[in-house]
């Protein structure tokens, strides 16, 4: 996340989980027409009962959340220029965002991408092989490269849609696989800026 990502969700994270939900990390993307600031929830591991799977983030919960987190982001005011607010599911490609997350899916492939350049590149995609501290080594091509988790601009998990008896076409927008955008909340008449929850469809996978 960008440090600006890092601020809001630091910010954000006590009002998600008050809502019974765990604010996974934030994407901040400013542009000259008006930045977009997308939220990624999920229901907390350890909400369910033994021996049960946590239950699925419903449209609902993004609702929730975008009202809940919109009237702290008028009140809070982090930022200055107009702004599009989102809420989204992780989703089966979910982002990662932190060493912690990368050690919850150990041996899973991710893509990621660097802010400074390692080994020549900028990006990269392998196994999680292990995560100690804050640094984070991938398995790429049969050779282990380490990155710090502060050196990440941007991670997902790439899935195994071979195991999911799924394709990789049913990831293509507009098939569940990526967020689709819910019912708007009322306009910040101060910014401009319309906030619209966003919600995957419930996957097995997650």
């Amino acid at each position: 996340m960008t440090d600006k990502a890092n601020e809001i969700a630091a910010l954000l994270a006590p009002t998600v989980a008050s809502l019974g939900l765990e604010l996974l990390g934030a994407e901040y993307l400013p542009s000259p027409g008006g930045a977009m600031l997308r939220l990624y929830i999920d229901v907390p591991a350890d909400s369910a009962g033994e021996g049960e799977e946590p239950r699925a983030v419903t449209i609902e919960d993004c609702e929730a959340v975008s009202r809940e987190v919109s009237a702290q982001l008028d009140v809070e005011d982090p930022i200055s220029s107009h702004y599009t607010l989102e809420v989204s599911s992780p989703g089966i490609d979910r982002p990662l965002f932190g060493a912690m997350q990368f050690a919850r899916f150990l041996g899973e492939s991710a893509k990621v991408a660097l802010r400074l350049p390692q080994d020549g590149r900028r990006r990269l995609q392998g196994q999680i092989a292990r995560v100690d501290g804050e640094n984070i080594t991938f398995n790429v091509d049969g050779n282990e490269i380490t990155v710090r988790a502060d050196n990440i601009e941007k991670a997902r998990l790439v899935p195994d849609w071979a195991a999911l008896g799924l394709s990789a076409e049913k990831a293509k927008p507009g098939k569940g696989a990526k967020p689709s955008k819910g019912v708007p909340s009322k306009k910040q008449a101060d910014k401009k800026s319309t906030n619209k929850p966003a919600a995957n469809k419930p996957s097995s996978a997650e």
